[in-house]
This record gives structure tokens, sequence and C-alpha cells, in this order.
């Protein structure tokens, strides 16, 4: 096993607990590696020194990693945009959670495509709340009115919480506004147990203002000397 992934996620987990504390001695969070740029060696020594989650960002390499790591007991995570070409091929990988469901549209279309298969999946609700063009997701001010139109119409979608991603910003209260935006949201769905924000730069901030699931790449899986 390689020194520097146990190194890497004891390093994470510490980081991940400093930052819990402050929040609240009750608040937990959830880490998913996000091993889209690793191989499956990669990931098998992760799984090895304790990591459960990991997720993809191309229903291909999902497909792939997943089949060749099948022996092993991972959740997997789908974060990355879904083509509506694609749909079909996310419902046949069927995730532990597909973080990334980001216009009512795409909901529909989902839903009819589970529905025809008679599947189910569990899906967060991306929100652009860095109002970024460049950023996919609702809009806020849109998020819960769609939130419950899912619940209602989409019933082989399972939601069970929001997704959101930073703003391109080094100013630290830009980030945190964002971030606030979407606890803001997730406060008004009685449902939502699951508040994903976060990733390498920017974890604990995201708990700092509430996130309960974190998405770090780079971090975990950096060798000896990329730190």
């Amino acid at each position: 096993m390689s020194n520097s992934f146990v190194k890497n996620l004891d390093r994470v987990i510490e980081d991940v607990e400093k930052a819990r504390i402050k929040n609240s001695e009750h608040h937990i969070v959830d880490i998913v590696a996000i091993s889209k740029y690793s191989t499956t060696n990669d990931i098998k020594e992760l799984f090895d020194a304790g990591q459960q989650s990991f997720g993809e960002n191309k229903i291909q390499d999902l497909k792939l990693k997943s089949k060749e790591l099948k022996e092993l007991p991972i959740r997997w995570h789908f974060v990355g945009k879904l083509q509506k070409n694609k749909i079909n091929n996310l419902i046949e990988i069927k995730p532990a959670l597909f973080h990334s469901l980001d216009s009512l549209s795409l909901a529909y279309d989902l839903n009819k495509k589970l529905f025809e298969k008679n599947k189910t999946i569990n899906c967060l609700l991306q929100i652009n709340s860095s109002y970024e063009q460049s950023k996919s997701g609702v809009n806020p001010q849109e998020a819960v009115a769609i939130y419950k139109d899912i619940e209602k119409n989409c019933p082989n979608i399972k939601l069970k919480g929001i997704m959101c991603m930073a703003p391109n910003s080094d100013d630290e209260n830009i980030v945190k506004k964002s971030f606030k935006i979407s606890k803001e949201i997730y406060d008004k769905l009685e449902d939502a147990t699951i508040l994903s924000m976060g990733m390498s730069g920017d974890f604990q901030t995201a708990i700092s203002c509430g996130s309960n699931m974190i998405r770090i790449g780079s971090k975990l899986f950096s060798k000896v000397g990329q730190n």
C-alpha cells in the first residue's frame, strides 16, 4: 500500500475533524474521493487505506473502473455533467449517488427512462449558487420549487439533497456567500439529508457553512513530493 495515500487520507480526515467540530460535535461529514485522474490501482490502494466512496465525472470511466473493481464494496458516485444520450448508461451502472442533476428537463428525461426500466436512482439537485454562466445547475431562486416538482412528478428519482460548486474566486468571502446560499436552500427542504459542497481547495470553508459531504481529489491522490 502506498504510504502517500495513507498519509493523505489521515491528513484530510484530520482537517475534516477540525472543521467539523467547529461546526458541531454532532456534525458528520462524508468524504467522496474524486478519482477521475487516478488509476484503478490508486483507487484500490486508497480503498485499502479506509476510503469507501469514490466519484467519477465521466460515464465511460465510471463504467470501466466500477467493472474492474467490482470485487470491492466501493460506493460509486457520479459527479459529472450527464448528457441525455448517456442516461441509459447511468441507469445501468446505478451509482450510489448521482450528484449533478442540473435541470428540471434532465430530471423528467431521467425519470422517464427509469420508469421504463422499473429502476430508481439516488440524486442530488445541482444548484448554481455562484451564478456563473460557466457552471451548470438550477437558479437558486427556483431551486426549492424545482426540487419539490421533481419530488412530486419524478417518483423514480430519489432526491437526497443538493450539490453546488464554489465560484472561481480566491476570495473566501465570495466562496462563503455561495455556500451559504446553498445551505439556506437545503434548510428549506424537509426531507433533504445531503448537502454536497466543498472540494480540495475549499472543503474546510464548506464544512463551516454546513456541508456534510465533500468531494476530494488532489489532496487524496497526490503522491510523495506533490503535496
